[in-house]
C-alpha cells in the first residue's frame, strides 16, 4: 500500500521488504523502522539497480491520443517542463507550500527531507534520457514473459518534441 497504510504494514511486522514512494520511505528511514540497502532516489543508486536511468514519473498516452490532440499533449509537456523549471529554482519553503496538507502526513520538515533525497533525480527538462527506455525495457523483460522474446522498436515508445518545444518557451 500507500503512504499510512504501508507504514501500519511495517510498524505492525506484515512486511520484511518494502519500496515505496516518499515521504513514505524518508518517515520508515527516520524511526529506524526500515534499513535501506539500496536508493533509487539517487541517481548512483538508480545506476547500480537498474543499469541505466529508470524512467518513472511520465506522461503516459497512446499514439492516438497524441495525433488527435497535440495541443494538449503540448500543454501537458508545458506543464510538466515549467513546473521541473521552477522546482530547480524553488527553495524548500516555497515548495512545501504548494503540497496538499494530507500529503505531508502531518510533518512539513519529513516531508522536506523526501524532497532533498528524490530531489538529484528529477528531470531538470522533461526530456527522456536516451538510455531510459532501453534500461525501462530490459527490467520489464526480466519478470514480463510477453516481452521477453518481442522485438519493440523503442524510438516509437516515446517523444521528445513536446517537452523540447517546452523547453524552449520556457528557456
Amino acid at each position: 500500500g500507500a503512504s499510512s497504510g504501508a507504514i501500519t504494514a511495517v510498524k505492525s511486522g506484515q512486511v520484511d521488504a518494502i519500496a515505496n514512494l516518499d515521504p513514505v520511505i524518508t518517515m520508515l528511514q527516520r524511526d529506524n523502522l526500515i534499513k535501506v540497502i539500496s536508493d533509487t532516489r539517487t541517481l548512483k543508486d538508480t545506476q547500480a539497480v537498474y543499469g541505466g536511468p529508470m524512467p518513472a514519473a511520465v506522461l503516459y498516452v497512446h499514439n492516438k491520443f497524441v495525433q488527435e490532440n497535440p495541443a494538449t499533449c503540448q500543454a501537458l509537456a508545458n506543464a510538466m517542463v515549467h513546473a521541473l523549471r521552477w522546482l530547480q529554482k524553488a527553495g524548500p519553503s516555497e515548495i512545501v507550500k504548494t503540497v496538499p496538507e494530507s500529503y505531508l502526513l502531518g510533518d512539513r520538515s519529513l516531508y522536506l527531507a523526501a524532497w532533498e533525497k528524490v530531489r538529484e533525480a528529477m528531470s531538470p527538462d522533461g526530456l527522456m534520457p536516451e538510455a531510459g527506455p532501453p534500461t525501462a525495457l530490459r527490467v520489464l523483460q526480466t519478470f514480463e514473459e510477453s516481452l521477453k522474446t518481442k522485438q519493440i522498436d523503442l524510438s516509437k515508445t516515446y517523444t521528445n518534441a513536446f517537452a523540447k518545444k517546452a523547453a524552449a518557451k520556457y528557456a
